[in-house]
């Protein structure tokens, strides 16, 4: 099986979405996250690109964007 690997949530997010197999998600000792996908279609990196110009991403920045203001006070 081939697979795709990314700590980003927002990005696993989109290609669960869009179908892609989540084969397993963990969190890291260092605090990051893992989710690993099945890749066997070689659809994954292609996706991640899509993502980054997608409204999802825009979506995704806004909310990280009103976090840090919720947090900083």
């Amino acid at each position: 099986m081939k697979e795709y690997v990314t700590s980003d949530l927002a990005t696993a997010a989109y290609l669960h979405m869009k179908g892609m197999p989540l084969v397993r998600a963990s969190s890291l000792s260092n605090g990051r996250f893992s989710f690993v996908f099945d890749d066997e279609s070689n659809k994954c990196e292609s996706l991640s690109y899509e993502f980054i110009n997608s409204d999802c991403s825009r979506y995704d920045n806004h909310v990280r964007m009103l976090k840090k203001m919720i947090y900083k006070n």
